[in-house]
């Protein structure tokens, strides 16, 4: 490999897009782009920023140029998609879900494993400043034992009977819609935050428009999830596609015999901590521990975001292929982790029960 990272990306849509911004911003280059077409990888390649754009993905997997593939297709191709990488010996950065079956999964964890390549999954929220803030605070024992985790994901892109995507059809996007879009975002933050693990939970789904694009809807549009953790906390997590006004509300709170902690995903510049006698807004940049301070890129007042998430996980990914592993890189098991919680939350619905998460 040579000293700069070279990437190719598959799948050549909106998270195509955002994936090679952060590739450029890492100090690396787009390769080459491969899309569902030959047509559609030259019409994108200006737009992502792509050296060359290839016919098929055997080629770009096959290419010299391409030391990381980035998978950004449907769910239902990751998994086939990320066994032809490793097998060509690529490092590789794909989209969640990394696998629709949770077995899918374990075996992609095995195989990267196996090939000793570096393989991440983007839960981007960990880069938040506020967030590594909020990790630190309940790690050194300022929060106190954790009692309470509780929150939610919120959007309304699918609020509407007329609104429709390929996510919707459990073909394309697996056999759960919501939770395995969003929920597990918001599983993977609160265990990243608290060190706790969820082991049993009790679920139910909802599915609020029966049809959409003439066919019927059989993944779900919200969920609602009870748990309880490996070190005796309790939990609940409302998790919506059809809620109007939420454009992409993470919010969840860590409460702690000594505080609580809030932290809201459309808010992020700023952590709310509540005590007893006094609550605190802790504003990015401003005397933040260290493990915060690492992903200030703008000094404090000029707004970060998503993309400076993306372009940190990247760059850590990208640290990560040369042998410098950063504390919180999420990897293919936090992918695996993501799969079997989603499991337990279908297996939940379906009996109407408590349920184990498997690992």
């Amino acid at each position: 490999m040579t000293d700069r990272v070279r990437a190719g990306i598959i799948g050549v849509g909106f998270m195509g897009t955002v994936h090679a911004r952060a590739v450029r911003r890492a100090g690396a280059v787009v390769s080459r782009t491969a899309g569902s077409t030959p047509d559609s990888s030259r019409a994108a390649t200006g737009r992502i920023g792509a050296e060359i754009p290839t016919d098929t993905v055997e080629e770009l997997l096959s290419a010299d140029d391409v030391d990381v593939v980035h998978v950004c297709t449907p769910n239902s191709t990751h998994a086939p998609l990320v066994r032809a990488a490793i097998a060509a010996g690529k490092h590789v950065v794909c989209e969640k879900p990394l696998a629709v079956d949770p077995g899918e999964a374990a075996e992609l964890v095995r195989l990267a494993a196996d090939a000793g390549v570096t393989a991440t999954v983007p839960f981007v929220y960990r880069f938040y400043p506020t967030v590594r803030e909020a990790r630190a605070r309940v790690a050194d024992g300022s929060t106190g034992p954790v009692r309470l985790l509780h929150g939610s994901y919120l959007q309304d892109w699918l609020a509407e009977d007329t609104d429709d995507d390929w996510r919707v059809d459990a073909a394309a996007g697996g056999p759960s819609r919501a939770f395995a879009d969003i929920g597990v975002h918001w599983c993977d933050l609160v265990e990243f935050v608290s060190g706790h693990r969820i082991t049993r939970l009790a679920a139910r789904t909802v599915v609020a428009v029966p049809q959409r694009g003439g066919r019927p809807v059989r993944t779900e549009d919200a969920a609602v999830v009870m748990f309880e953790t490996d070190r005796g906390a309790f939990g609940n997590l409302t998790v919506s596609q059809v809620s109007p006004g939420r454009k992409n509300r993470l919010w969840l709170s860590v409460d702690g015999s000594a505080e609580s902690l809030c932290f809201d995903q459309e808010s992020p510049e700023s952590l709310w901590v509540g005590g007893r006698h006094a609550n605190l807004q802790l504003l990015r940049g401003a005397g933040e521990h260290p493990a915060g301070a690492r992903y200030n890129v703008v000094p404090a007042g000029h707004p970060q975001g998503y993309q400076d998430c993306f372009d940190a996980f990247v760059a850590d990914t990208y640290a990560a292929v040369g042998g410098d592993v950063a504390d919180g890189l999420p990897t293919f098991a936090d992918g695996l982790r993501a799969a079997r919680i989603t499991e337990a939350v279908l297996a939940s619905a379906r009996t109407g029960g408590w349920t184990e998460v498997a690992g």
